[in-house]
């Protein structure tokens, strides 16, 4: 018996494996989106000995993780100077891109998790991918460009795995 018949005998197994690749793929998106808006949240404190602060001046600083607007960035700072000086990386193009990355993934991300028009979410979300790629490969990131291409193969795989998909709004699309 071949393999393909195996697959379409097991149409649990495979609606289970569609199911589970699009939650991944949803929710690398969401969060990655997410932690656009990531910063360091920075405060400081009288030190205390035994319970009391006995000098103002002698303070201790801690950061933690934050999420706000004001944190957000599409592009992290140092990528974008290193973006600004690559001569094939247009300068208008990059600004939009800046703007639109982080929510584009948080959109793409929730309607894929849910479902709305999964074929169409997954097409695009491979289109970002192929951006960042391309970003990368500009400036010689290989790393990151082989992580984006394990992404645009298992979003190929999510694609081609479309049929199975039962659990899902506007199915045609």
């Amino acid at each position: 018996m071949s393999t393909e018949s195996k697959a379409a005998n097991n149409p649990l197994g495979l609606l289970f494996a569609s199911l589970l690749l699009r939650v991944w793929l949803g929710v690398r998106a969401v969060q990655t989106g997410i932690e656009k808006f990531a910063g360091k949240v920075m405060s400081e404190s009288p030190v205390k000995i035994d319970g009391e602060a006995y000098d103002a001046d002698l303070t201790e600083a801690a950061s933690s993780k934050g999420y706000s607007l004001e944190n957000y960035h599409g592009i992290p700072e140092a990528m974008n100077t290193t973006f600004s000086e690559e001569p094939l990386m247009m300068g208008w193009a990059l600004k939009i891109y800046d703007v639109v990355l982080g929510p584009a993934l948080i959109i793409l991300g929730l309607t894929i998790l849910l479902g709305v028009a999964s074929r169409v979410s997954l097409f695009l979300l491979g289109l970002v991918y192929v951006s960042l790629t391309w970003g990368l490969i500009l400036i010689k990131q290989d790393a990151g460009i082989a992580w984006l291409g394990i992404h645009m193969a298992l979003i190929a795989m999510a694609l081609s795995w479309a049929n199975h998909n039962r659990f899902c709004l506007l199915k045609k699309w």
